[in-house]
């Protein structure tokens, strides 16, 4: 009997914008952009495996078979409201230990920019890792205060996110983002 159970071993962060009347295709058209529509994608929680290296996304695409069945933390969003901005970001905290799990983060939202949204990623990954982690910290603190506790700690080695921005098309067309962190065995 095979075992359905892995722990991914490479990640890699992919994004992608889809224009179309139909809001389904408009998703479609977003995986085609993020180089992952010939997947199936089984969306999962925030879990950054042990010992899993970051990939670039050129080298993580070619190691994904036509209709294979792939884990991934998705951030999605959708609008055919004219000139609305939208954003779909995924945040990555990784411990300075590679036995222990980091945290992947989603975020979506409308009427931010690039920055707010890739931040905001970024912290709420690093944030569930530094409670896991025992990192005292102030929830209440900005995010460059945040972000310099954090280094001071020593047990967070890297944070990161990507993020795609578009704005609702001017003839109100379904316009979808996505942002996504692929895992692979």
């Amino acid at each position: 009997m095979t075992s359905l159970l892995f722990v991914p071993s490479k990640m890699f962060l992919t994004k992608g914008v889809g224009v179309h009347r139909e809001k389904l295709t408009s998703f479609e058209m977003a995986l085609r952009s993020a180089d992952i529509a010939a997947i199936n994608i089984i969306r999962v929680s925030s879990i950054f495996p042990p010992h899993c290296k970051v990939i670039p996304r050129s080298k993580g695409v070619k190691l994904l078979p036509a209709g294979a069945v792939v884990p991934c933390v998705v951030a999605e969003a959708a609008t055919n409201e004219p000139y609305r901005n939208l954003v779909a970001s995924v945040g990555v905290a990784q411990p300075r230990d590679p036995e222990q799990y980091g945290y992947l983060s989603e975020h979506h939202a409308f009427g931010e920019n690039v920055r707010t949204a890739s931040d905001y990623a970024e912290d709420l990954a690093a944030t569930m890792l530094a409670t896991t982690l025992g990192v005292d910290f102030d929830p209440d603190r900005s995010y460059d205060e945040k972000r310099e506790l954090w280094k001071i700690s020593g047990q967070i080695v890297r944070t990161s996110a990507l993020t795609q921005h578009a704005r609702g098309n001017e003839d109100g067309l379904w316009t979808t983002v996505i942002a996504a962190s692929v895992l692979l065995p």
